[in-house]
């Protein structure tokens, strides 16, 4: 973890020698993990683990209408499921550790959808996207196990722009920094779905594409499981190890400063 220095003057038998104080950073960044349709925040507590290692906070959680709420699966709306998200969001946000300003999000499939919709309504500095899913606009109070599959799939069979989609829409303003992460053959968000999002993403501070090679949607090998883990451990390192070094300089020039 990168540290905090600070000069310090140590008086001893009436003369003076250097020191130099070395604390953690005061405030620490979050990481917050959406899942997928149909599946929990299970999977995502070893990668959570992973991320806490490098000095952050994470935050996984149930959306509704999965795990403990599955009985709610065929009712609950996207609507009802970004509210979920906010909720999960403010939580973190209000931890008392966090730097509010330094916060991450994660997610999968369906997650990755309600994390893109999640950037136009909360500040958000990393957005990681695992085969992000698309859904049309209409309909959104429709429970989304009552949406037309044959449509969401000739939707993701086909070039999308954000003047067109909610959450492209959200893509093409975003400014920190993403990361897209591709399933060679993945019969659920084919690789137009994925150009459509690596499209929108215009304003980034920077953009990084993975292809996992062999892997289908649900990465059912424990090798597609182990290189997803990589990448994204990876990427965050490179993020928050990054982020602290330029916090750092920033310090050290302002202390410089007459």
């Amino acid at each position: 973890m990168a540290t905090q220095s600070e000069c310090v003057d140590i008086l001893v038998d009436d003369e003076h020698i250097a020191g130099t104080f070395l604390s953690p950073p005061t405030k620490l960044p979050g990481v917050l993990f959406v899942h997928g349709w149909g599946g929990s925040q299970e999977r995502d507590l070893s990668r959570a683990r992973g991320i806490a290692g490098l000095g952050c906070i994470c935050l996984s959680f149930d959306l509704r209408g999965h795990a403990l709420t599955v009985a709610q699966q065929q009712t609950v709306t996207r609507e009802q499921n970004l509210n979920d998200l906010l909720a999960a969001y403010d939580l973190l946000a209000q931890h008392p550790n966090i730097d509010p300003s330094a916060i991450a999000v994660v997610g999968t499939s369906y997650g990755g959808y309600l994390a893109a919709l999640l950037t136009a309504l909360r500040p958000v500095k990393w957005l990681a996207l695992r085969v992000p899913a698309l859904y049309s606009d209409d309909d959104w109070m429709v429970p989304k196990r009552q949406l037309n599959r044959d449509l969401l799939n000739q939707l993701r069979g086909r070039r999308v722009t954000p003047e067109e989609n909610r959450a492209l829409a959200a893509c093409a303003e975003f400014r920190g920094d993403v990361l897209i992460v591709e399933s060679e053959h993945d019969h659920l968000v084919p690789h137009s779905t994925i150009m459509s999002y690596r499209a929108a993403f215009h304003q980034t501070h920077s953009l990084t594409h993975r292809v996992i090679l062999g892997a289908d949607h649900a990465l059912t090998t424990e090798c597609c499981q182990k290189a997803y883990t990589d990448i994204l451990v990876n990427w965050a390192t490179e993020m928050v190890v990054g982020a602290r070094l330029d916090q750092q300089e920033g310090l050290a020039a302002a202390n410089r400063m007459p």
